[in-house]
């Protein structure tokens, strides 16, 4: 659970990336979790008969099933929505589950935000074992037959809670000379990868037994559950790595905004073309990831003046005088920017028929 690119991203760069939950094993690319990839659209069809794709924007937040690529699931909302653009924001593991949140369309250009955002993560460790890439998916390189009984390890979360030093797994996406830590370790060299601080807000054991921890996390950005489970197990002598997780946060988005891949494939059944289709409580607004963001509506001549990319003085009593606001145009996302001494200065700029 990272902002870095995985091990096995998208190599054409097409969906923005994040995550420590990335593929540490190759995989033979084939579609799967609990709710499947989804059906190829348009089977039977030449290529030059596909509709084009449509202007679709929002987030689309994705319950991804262990077994389905990050890569797959972008493909598979993109090609159901018939979106001329999607990418993601934090990448998940064929081993893990849980949200996934899809950007189409203008909605790309608040990537950052989320993936800034907060995480929470459900996830179990496997004590008395630990792998070269921290999870099930690694080769076993140490062993013990060492368990620790559940009073020891609520006793060590303290010290894994607040800011804290980790270093990243050897299977990562850190850059070592210009070159990724896990093609690095693919190749058998040992690299020394430098700790750096994270923040950890809460870590709580839900459940213990039979050799195994079930805990719930919440924590920032470019923290590693994958490093978290193996220093826990090295801190209590019995070693340890990661065997299921689940993300249930990112961002501003939780469990309560997730979609099926199920929902998403029915709804591609019965919405072909590419006029305008009302796709209901599946996409969320573009501004849904802009929740921390102080929103400052604006006139129709200051929106028109920003929609050009000039700056616009902020009138009003309530205006702010420093620091990054979002401008909307009667409820309209117009753009993301930085006041400054009472004038916006727009950074990002979005098309989303405000005019």
């Amino acid at each position: 659970m990272s902002d870095e690119t995985p091990p096995h991203a998208d190599p054409s760069g097409q969906h923005q990336a994040s995550g420590d939950d990335a593929p540490t094993r190759p995989r033979n690319g084939k579609p799967g979790g609990r709710k499947g990839g989804g059906r190829r659209g348009g089977r039977g069809q030449r290529q030059g008969d596909r509709p084009k794709r449509r202007d679709v924007n929002g987030w689309v937040i994705l319950d991804k099933g262990v077994g389905m690529t990050s890569t797959q699931a972008v493909g598979m909302v993109k090609r159901c929505f018939n979106a001329k653009k999607a990418g993601h924001a934090g990448t998940l593991d064929p081993l893990a589950s849980g949200l996934l949140p899809i950007a189409l369309g203008e909605a790309t250009k608040t990537v950052p935000f989320v993936m800034d955002g907060r995480k929470a993560y459900v996830f179990t460790v496997t004590w008395g074992v630990e792998t070269d890439t921290d999870d099930a998916e690694g080769n076993v390189v140490d062993r013990t037959d060492t368990i620790p009984d559940r009073a020891d390890v609520e006793a060590l979360l303290p010290k894994f809670t607040g800011l804290i030093m980790q270093t990243p797994p050897q299977f990562s996406a850190i850059k070592i000379q210009g070159e990724r830590a896990y093609d690095l370790a693919r190749e058998g060299e040992q690299v020394a990868l430098q700790p750096r601080p994270v923040e950890i807000d809460r870590l709580t054991l839900l459940h213990h037994a039979e050799g195994k921890s079930v805990f719930e996390a919440e924590c920032g950005k470019g923290t590693y559950v994958r490093a978290l489970a193996r220093d826990m197990g090295r801190e209590l002598g019995c070693l340890g790595h990661i065997t299921a997780l689940r993300r249930t946060r990112v961002g501003p988005f939780t469990e309560e905004d997730a979609v099926e891949p199920v929902e998403i494939e029915a709804m591609a059944e019965v919405s072909v073309g590419t006029e305008p289709v009302d796709f209901g409580d599946l996409i969320l607004p573009v501004q849904s990831a802009l929740d921390e963001v102080e929103e400052v509506p604006v006139s129709r001549d200051a929106a028109a003046r920003i929609m050009r990319g000039q700056s616009a003085i902020l009138r009003g009593r309530d205006a702010p005088i420093e620091g990054q606001v979002f401008v909307s145009l009667a409820g309209t996302l117009v753009a993301v920017g930085d006041v400054e001494n009472g004038e916006f200065v727009p950074h990002r700029v979005f098309h989303l028929g405000a005019f």
